[in-house]
């Protein structure tokens, strides 16, 4: 209980952070006076139309991927999946650019096409990486996955290529960004990402009964078949969702997850919340970091890709 104080604290600096830090000369006394209603119009307008959307958005789509990636870990048995390792992601972003080449780009094709293509590559992934000649092999899903986001890259690539005019529409998907977020984004993430991590919060004993196999979770009287279809499901909503919004963040569902099992444990019942607060912190200071290191702004999925790969490599060392 300590360590999730803890974590709220680290919240409200990372919110702090990410409202005091930008291209305007705005800083932590000026975000005060906005919070206390003693500022001008300008500043107000900067801090609560600007920052506080592109935060709050940073904030949801940390805490998305980091319990997509947490669920992922349970479902599969794989401490190395991770919807962007396994493709999700990728299926997510084809789904986002058959829509913008087709000019059919509203929000709510963007989420619906988004949705489809994960779930379809969920899906793919699962029954292939189940299959009967692999089920000793924990492995096969990781590398399943793989396969099946090669696949998906490159067919996003030649939609790239078949965009023409909206080529940078698509591209923005790919590399991964909070620029340009407005308070519509917000409202479209919020209730989906909510709910959906609300359902992993709820059923975080039903994931760690999943974790110690199929047969002691039947044992337990878990209906193993249904849940795990339900949790495919909201993985890949949720992770759709956040790609629909902010494109292709990778491998955050692997970095945060595991930071927080070394520190809280296994258990998801203390394992869900640590990984959805500390994703929650984690993003908007990445995006600090894309926004402030040079002149224009680094893609935010740059800089995850730079941290987790290293962070990829560690684990798959340690597992040797």
């Amino acid at each position: 209980m300590r360590f999730i104080a803890i974590l709220a604290i680290l919240n409200v600096i990372s919110a702090l952070v990410g409202l005091s830090v930008g291209s305007s000369n705005i800083g932590i006394y000026d975000v005060v006076k906005v919070l206390t209603g003693d500022s001008n119009e300008n500043v107000k307008q900067i801090v609560l139309n600007c920052r506080l959307p592109r935060l709050l958005l940073a904030m949801l789509v940390g805490s998305s991927l980091a319990t997509a990636g947490c669920s992922m870990q349970a479902f599969f048995r794989n401490p190395l999946a991770d919807p962007y390792i396994l493709g999700i992601s990728s299926g997510a972003c084809v789904g986002v650019a058959l829509v913008i080449i087709l000019e059919i780009a509203t929000i709510q094709n963007i989420m619906i096409s988004a949705f489809l293509m994960a779930l379809i590559t969920a899906f793919l992934v699962y029954k292939i990486g189940s299959l009967a000649r692999f089920r000793e092999q924990s492995y096969a899903i990781l590398l399943a996955g793989i396969a099946i986001s090669c696949f998906m890259n490159g067919l996003a690539s030649i939609l790239i290529y078949l965009a023409s005019q909206s080529m940078h529409l698509v591209v923005f998907w790919i590399m991964g960004s909070f620029s340009n977020t407005t308070w519509n984004d917000v409202f479209f993430l919020a209730p989906v990402s909510i709910l959906c991590i609300l359902f992993i919060f709820l059923n975080s004993w039903n994931l760690n009964a999943i974790l110690m196999g199929d047969e002691h979770a039947k044992a337990v009287g878990l209906d193993v078949e249904r849940f795990q279809k339900e949790l495919l499901a909201v993985v890949s909503l949720l992770t759709a969702s956040a790609v629909a919004v902010s494109g292709i963040i990778g491998f955050v569902g692997i970095i945060i997850p595991h930071t927080m099992r070394l520190i809280v444990g296994e258990s998801h019942q203390t394992l869900i919340p640590a990984t959805i607060l500390f994703g929650s912190a984690f993003m908007p200071l990445v995006d600090v970091i894309a926004r402030t290191t040079t002149a224009g702004e680094l893609p935010v999925g740059a800089i995850t890709a730079m941290l987790g790969a290293p962070f990829f490599v560690y684990l798959l060392l340690r597992g040797l």
